[in-house]
């Protein structure tokens, strides 16, 4: 299709006018027509960029190192590219219909505009997998199902490319490492029903053969080889290569690991195979700074060894310090414990800390068997024992208006300290499927904690508690997620006695990762003269729509419910608080920076903050990483 000529005289006499001498910018590019590909992948596919700007404000960065000019030969090119980019995606007749370049008045920067007809697509009319029934039959159907191309959609090139990968990987997961896959493209007799098949060549079943290890120099080969997740004569799995690959990275005593088999050509019925690794750094420093709204300044320093005296042990110490908690843990991991998913990890900690209604000083150890059952699942079972001080944060003033509180809090209420010996055995178990642990958009998360303290060990407090934590992320689009986030918890001190679970152990809501229209530890129920002064049961919900505005910045709406109440048969979902409100993201490679501004929907009544009635319902939260 011919480009309107009026378009063309305009483009070339504006392209004229910018000169070559990198003078004139490119202030923004547009494109209109856009509909079947995303147009962010369209514009990062071209020559022609737009300068950098600050998110949002239009106004091009002061500080940008780099800027992008408009060079008529780029555009020229970036024309034929945008027709390129749609035929590998499906859309051979798509064409640019028409560019517009205006010059802006100081002749220092243009605005492009190019508008684009996509046409009709080439789409998929049948997928066929022939030779494959060397597959098991119920492995096949998932095959089927996987694959990254539907009957009916646009027959994209890359995607073609991906279901020929996870077929061919498919027969090399059972044995076949020497099978190849041919791909049959037919698009009918209009050119736009493509009918694909995939041949497959299965090649000899092969077991593994002789293993070579090498690169290593301080970590020996029996270290190595426990990580294997194949033997000399076992059937040949690519997943195993892969998935030891992985484990021998996880490890995190080395900077390169490369498994790879030897004889690919030779159709020996025994695999060869090699492993190659780079040893990194086995003892590491790493020193931290960071600012919050609620913990302010913080610091924190860790020593890592992770080959301590061998044997891929790890241990090593972290000291912390923020106005909300410091100290110092101490920790010892024994990987390989009779099998590579068991380790036994102690610890030991002395930690402070300092919420607006306590102060508390924990001391003590915790052992801990833990099983990697997958990737994606984790148990542990565990025992504790520590010396747990709490003391209440009251003027002299209030302790006797809590007198009776205290005392049913099992404080001492002429010091409105407790002290004592806390003695637990319990499980955890977790499961996550999530894409990122930093910033998921897709997947779950769900953790289970049971506890059982006092009862069959020795010590001041006896209760159990049970508590989880689930996490659900659903793409709505590529810019848009939703994001939900229940917890519940609960602690059952045996006779309903308060005074069988330590002040540290309640439950307190609110902050900048739930109930965010109020501060740090102030929904629970309430003392005498106002102060939240904790419980054994717990309700948290939260549930976010995260959007990206612009780059590497995002904004997000949320909305948060819950409450803290004395034990369950306090509870009423009539007492239930909510906030609303709205935050800003900036992606780092840490996380992203959170600016999170909540309002509480349905107040506290009679709750004090600092000493005072709350009069300001609403909070502002700043911090690194989610909310959850």
């Amino acid at each position: 299709m011919r480009r309107p000529l009026v378009a063309v005289l305009f483009a070339l006499l504006a392209a004229s006018a910018c000169k070559t001498d990198e003078s004139i910018a490119v202030h923004s590019l547009t494109i209109n027509g856009a509909h079947a590909v995303d147009p962010s992948l369209l514009r990062a596919a071209l020559a022609t960029r737009e300068d950098p700007k600050l998110p949002l404000l239009n106004v091009r960065l002061p500080w940008a190192k780099q800027r992008n000019f408009f060079d008529r030969n780029r555009f020229d090119a970036d024309l034929k590219r945008v027709e390129a980019f749609y035929a590998d995606r499906g859309y051979p007749d798509a064409r640019v219909t028409s560019f517009d370049v205006k010059l802006n008045d100081k002749h220092d920067a243009v605005a492009v505009t190019l508008t684009v007809n996509e046409g009709e697509p080439v789409r998929v009319t049948s997928i066929d997998l022939q030779g494959f029934d060397v597959i098991p039959p119920g492995h096949l159907a998932t095959l089927h199902k996987d694959l990254p191309l539907h009957v009916g959609d646009p027959r994209d090139r890359q995607a073609v490319l991906a279901a020929h990968d996870l077929a061919i990987n498919e027969l090399r997961d059972h044995g076949y490492p020497y099978s190849r896959v041919t791909t049959e493209e037919n698009d009918g007799p209009n050119g736009k029903e493509a009918a694909l098949t995939f041949k497959a060549e299965p090649g000899p079943v092969a077991n593994f053969g002789p293993i070579e290890i090498t690169g290593n120099a301080s970590v020996s080969d029996s270290v190595i080889r426990r990580q294997l997740l194949f033997k000399p004569g076992d059937l040949y799995r690519r997943s195993s290569l892969q998935e030891t690959q992985r484990r021998l990275y996880g490890m995190e005593l080395f900077q390169f690991v490369n498994v790879e088999s030897l004889n690919p050509e030779t159709q020996d019925p025994e695999v060869k195979t090699r492993i190659t690794v780079v040893e990194g750094r086995h003892q590491r420093v790493n020193l931290g700074v960071g600012y919050g709204t609620e913990e302010k300044a913080r610091v924190d320093a860790e020593y890592h060894h992770v080959n301590f005296l061998g044997d891929a042990r790890s241990a090593g110490a972290h000291v912390r310090w923020s106005s909300l908690d410091r100290g110092i843990r101490l920790d010892l991991t024994q990987p390989y414990v009779f099998r590579p998913s068991l380790s036994l990890g102690t610890e030991g900690q002395r930690w402070y800390t300092f919420t607006p209604a306590y102060k508390s000083i924990v001391t003590g150890a915790r052992l801990a068997l833990t099983r990697q059952t997958t990737p994606r699942n984790r148990w542990s079972v565990w025992m504790s024992s520590e010396r747990n001080s709490s003391f209440v944060l009251l003027p002299p003033e209030d302790q006797a208006k809590l007198y009776a509180d205290l005392i049913a809090l099992g404080l001492d209420p002429t010091t409105g300290s407790q002290i004592g010996t806390l003695s637990a055995i319990g499980t955890d178990w977790q499961r996550t499927t999530t894409d990122s642990p930093l910033n998921a958009r897709r997947g779950y998360q769900f953790a289970l904690h049971l506890e059982d303290a006092g009862r069959f060990l020795p010590g001041t407090f006896t209760y159990y508690g049970v508590s989880s934590d689930a996490r659900h992320f659903l793409p709505i689009s590529k810019r848009l997620v939703a994001a939900n986030r229940l917890q519940v918890g609960n602690i059952h001190p045996v006779g309903y006695d308060p005074k069988q679970v330590p002040f540290s152990k309640k439950y307190f809501l609110g902050g900048a990762s739930s109930l965010r229209g109020w501060g740090r530890y102030e929904v629970s129920p309430l003392g005498g003269s106002g102060l939240p002064i904790g419980g054994n049961t717990m309700l948290s919900f939260s549930t976010e729509l995260r959007a990206v505005l612009r780059g590497k910045l995002g904004g997000v709406l949320f909305l948060d419910a819950g409450n803290v109440w004395t034990d369950f048969r306090d509870v009423d979902l009539g007492d239930v608080r909510y906030a609303v409100g709205t935050g800003l993201r900036y992606q780092t490679p840490v996380g992203p920076i959170r600016l999170d501004f909540g309002r509480q929907l349905n107040t506290i009544p009679g709750l004090q903050v600092n000493g005072s009635p709350e009069l300001r319902h609403w909070r502002v939260h700043f911090s690194i990483g989610q909310a959850f």
